[in-house]
C-alpha cells in the first residue's frame, strides 16, 4: 500500500487474515528469506490443519463461509485473542462465535461490586443454563437466599419448573415460565449448545410436565426486557422491570437487573433488606 493510499474502510475476512498473518513471527529454524513480514500463507494452512489453496481462497475473498471448527483452528494458528477471535467468526459468518460459558468461580470481582451497587434492585448473574452463579443483598431478600441453596438448585429453571411452580409466588407463572424456556433456547443456541443444556432439559422433560408441555411448543424470544410481580409472603405484591445486560468479560455471562416501578415497592425491599440483616 503507498504512502497516498488509505486503506478499505470495510474490514474484509481476507485483509483481516492478511493482516494477523503478518504480525505473526516465523520460528528462528524457519527456512528460506522473506520479503515480507509474518508468516507464509503455507505456513499458517499448516498450523491451521487446512489446504494452502483453500486456505488462499479465503485470503483473496473466495470459496464458502468456513465452519466453526476451521475458524476455531485459524484462531489458534493466527494466535488471536478473545476479540480477534470474534471478529474473525463476524468476518466469516456474520455471527459472534459460540460462547465458551464461564465456571461459576470465574464471576469476576468487579461484577460483584456492579451487583452491590444495585441497592433496592434485586440483580443475579447467570449462565447460558441459567445456573445463579452470584447476586445481590436485594436478591436475596426478595427473590431468594441463593446462599441458602445447595449449588445445584441454584438454578432458575430447576426453581421455576420445581417448587416455584405449586405456589403463589408469582402471579403469572404460566407466561413467566413459557417465556423463560423461549429465552433458553436462544441462550443455548448462542452457547453453540453444550452437554449441561442438553441434560438440564432432558432433566427438566422427566420431572415436569408443564416444562414438557411447553418446550414441545418450540417457542423462541431474544428480548430479556418485561415486568414480574411477585406476591412476596412478607411484603406483599411487588412489581420489577428486568432487563438483562451480557457481561463482555467473561464469556456466556448476563447480568439480569430487577427494578422496583414505584417509591413504595422501593420502601418495601429496603425494609426486607434491613429485616435480612437482624436475622443474620
Amino acid at each position: 500500500m503507498g504512502a497516498d493510499t488509505l486503506p478499505d474502510p470495510v474490514l474484509t475476512l481476507g485483509a483481516f487474515l492478511r493482516d494477523r498473518r503478518a504480525r505473526l513471527l516465523p520460528a528462528p529454524d524457519a527456512p528460506g528469506r522473506r520479503r515480507t513480514p509474518g508468516l507464509r500463507r503455507e505456513e499458517v494452512a499448516t498450523r491451521a490443519s487446512v489446504s494452502i489453496t483453500w486456505y488462499t481462497w479465503l485470503e483473496q475473498g473466495r470459496g464458502g463461509p468456513p465452519s466453526d471448527e476451521v475458524l476455531e483452528r485459524l484462531a489458534h494458528a493466527l494466535e488471536l485473542d478473545a476479540a480477534g477471535r470474534e471478529m474473525l467468526f463476524l468476518l466469516a459468518q456474520q455471527r459472534p462465535p459460540p460462547l465458551s460459558p464461564a465456571p461459576p468461580s470465574a464471576v469476576p470481582p468487579s461484577l460483584q461490586r456492579v451487583l452491590d451497587a444495585f441497592a433496592t434492585s434485586p440483580a443475579i448473574v447467570k449462565t447460558p443454563t441459567w445456573d445463579i452463579v452470584a447476586w445481590n443483598t436485594a436478591a436475596a431478600a426478595v427473590l431468594t437466599d441463593y446462599a441458602a441453596l445447595p449449588v445445584g438448585e441454584r438454578n432458575l429453571l430447576r426453581r421455576l419448573f420445581g417448587e416455584l411452580s405449586t405456589t403463589d409466588r408469582w402471579p403469572d407463572w404460566e407466561s413467566d415460565a413459557r417465556f423463560a424456556l423461549a429465552v433458553f433456547r436462544i441462550d443455548v443456541a448462542r452457547a453453540g449448545g453444550s452437554p449441561e443444556a442438553v441434560a438440564l432439559a432432558t432433566e427438566l422433560q422427566a420431572r415436569s410436565p408443564d416444562f414438557r408441555r411447553m418446550w414441545a411448543e418450540n417457542e423462541v424470544s431474544r428480548h430479556w426486557v418485561g415486568r414480574k410481580r411477585i406476591a412476596h409472603p412478607i411484603a406483599g405484591p411487588i412489581t420489577l422491570e428486568y432487563s438483562s445486560f451480557a457481561f463482555d468479560a467473561a464469556d456466556g455471562l448476563s447480568m439480569v437487573v430487577f427494578t422496583p416501578i414505584t417509591p413504595e415497592a422501593t420502601l418495601a425491599i429496603a425494609s426486607l433488606i434491613d429485616q435480612q440483616r437482624v436475622v443474620r
